[in-house]
């Protein structure tokens, strides 16, 4: 096990807290996929008729099963963070998904069903993707080709767009996923708050 450490370009919040735009301060997206369809909730103001939802999923594919018997092992060490292994004796359904998220968005914190395999796509080439585990609440950034592993489970985390200008795309494979239900979970209102004072988020 390696002791936490904050990465090269990376930031850990002590006594100073993250304030991001006015669009951040409005939005608390929630992805969900159920009975096909992937809803992005958006608690902005109404009226806005052409602005573009602050985070938005499309599906590339239905929820598709493995026909053969199918298990999963990934090994995941992020810098900083001790090596997580993650087993699925049984990877269930897959899943696709495009995120589109624009500047400033942040992801409310929430976890997955199972792991995920995420991909930046595109976005601002000076930072387009920045993610935070709630226990060293370092901001990690990912770069336009670079991907990452989400491990899914109880790995409770927040995510967000850190571009002023540039909208940033996420190509999301999502694995070991229910035949029905959502594939992202959301932490209730209280806990949320409660990370956002821990790691000094200000939204």
């Amino acid at each position: 096990m390696t002791t936490a450490r904050t990465p090269a370009g990376a930031t850990k919040h002590t006594t100073s807290r993250t304030t991001w735009g006015i669009r951040t301060v409005i939005v608390a997206a929630v992805l969900v996929l159920a009975a096909g369809a992937l809803l992005a909730v958006n608690t902005g103001p109404s009226g806005a008729e052409a602005a573009p939802d602050p985070i938005a999923a499309e599906p590339l594919t239905e929820r598709h099963e493995f026909p053969d018997d199918v298990a999963v092992q990934i090994r995941d060490r992020p810098d900083g963070r001790s090596t997580e292994v993650i087993n699925l004796r049984d990877a269930s359904n897959i899943a696709v998904v495009e995120i589109t998220i624009q500047p400033g968005a942040a992801f409310p914190w929430h976890t997955h069903p199972g792991p995920v395999l995420a991909t930046v796509a595109e976005g601002d080439e000076d930072g387009a993707f920045v993610y935070i585990y709630p226990d060293d609440c370092v901001e990690r950034p990912y770069e336009v080709g670079e991907a990452f592993v989400d491990p899914g489970g109880d790995n409770i985390h927040m995510a967000y767009n850190p571009s002023d200008t540039e909208e940033t795309v996420v190509i999301a494979t999502f694995i070991g996923v229910p035949e029905d239900g959502p594939l992202t979970l959301p932490v209730n209102e209280a806990e949320g708050a409660a990370l956002d004072e821990q790691c000094g988020i200000d939204r």
